[in-house]
């Protein structure tokens, strides 16, 4: 795989949430997402090989011919979207590759964002080789091809293995502490995120992650009926109820 340094292309980008909490992302480089973009083509090259295998001799030539052009169809324009709205703004070549489509805030793409920015990949193609794609990536900070632009999306690197050391607590969140959470806690998909962003808080001082916890434990807390007395780890314990934990966070997030 290659190393998150390998890209000299690769950038970092400075994100700041509605609730005014900054996160940086390092950016992935025209490199890094070629070597995707190449695996993905050939997995797409593989499926058709094999489905031309699997329809030569069977049936009418011109029926095999026709199935064979309608997986084609769907293996160029659907393989992208369908990949990146279900793992969450992974295709099998990024995941290999350590990378990840992201909103500009930071937040998981859904199926619009990947439609848009898979469909308009034939006007970065243009007018060979994507160079108005290539163009477009050396002319943003972020590194955005036009479909990105037209989606608000930004391809990512993620951390070691895509894998991040768990939001923790201490003391460690007890059964009764999440048992007073609803088994379903009423929160979304970007909420869920939003949550997760706050809770790993890079850079943000105790005061000011208490001060943004005031504001936003109190509308989860009406939601579910239920009172605040330390709003910081009320919210580690609904991310922790959310994600299904069920008392087994341990660690550092104090109020």
């Amino acid at each position: 795989m290659v190393g998150a340094d390998d890209d000299p292309l690769d950038n970092t980008a400075d994100v700041e949430t509605p609730e005014r909490i900054r996160f940086r992302y390092q950016v992935a480089g025209p490199v890094r997402r070629g070597l995707a973009y190449g695996l993905d083509m050939a997995l797409r090259l593989i499926a058709l090989f094999m489905a031309a295998a699997l329809t030569t001799g069977v049936g009418d030539m011109r029926a095999s011919q026709g199935l064979w052009l309608i997986l084609l169809f769907v293996l160029d324009w659907g393989y992208g979207v369908l990949f990146e709205s279900l793992w969450s703004g992974q295709t099998p070549g990024k995941r290999a590759l350590g990378l990840r489509v992201v909103k500009d805030g930071g937040y998981p793409v859904g199926f619009i964002d990947a439609l848009l920015r898979n469909l308009l990949r034939a006007a970065d193609f243009l007018p060979l080789g994507y160079v108005l794609g290539l163009l477009s990536m050396a002319s943003d900070r972020t590194a955005k091809r036009i479909g990105d632009r037209v989606a608000g999306t930004m391809v990512v690197i993620e951390t070691a293995g895509g894998i991040e050391a768990p939001i923790a607590l201490t003391p460690a969140a007890t059964m009764s502490e999440l048992a007073a959470f609803p088994h379903r806690p009423p929160v979304t998909a970007a909420e869920l995120e939003a949550l997760e962003l706050f809770l790993r808080r890079p850079r943000l001082s105790p005061a000011r992650a208490e001060e943004l916890a005031q504001l936003v434990a109190p509308v989860f807390a009406a939601r579910m009926g239920m009172r605040v007395r330390e709003p910081v780890r009320f919210l580690a314990l609904l991310h922790a109820r959310a994600v299904g934990v069920r008392g087994r966070v341990t660690g550092s997030v104090a109020p």
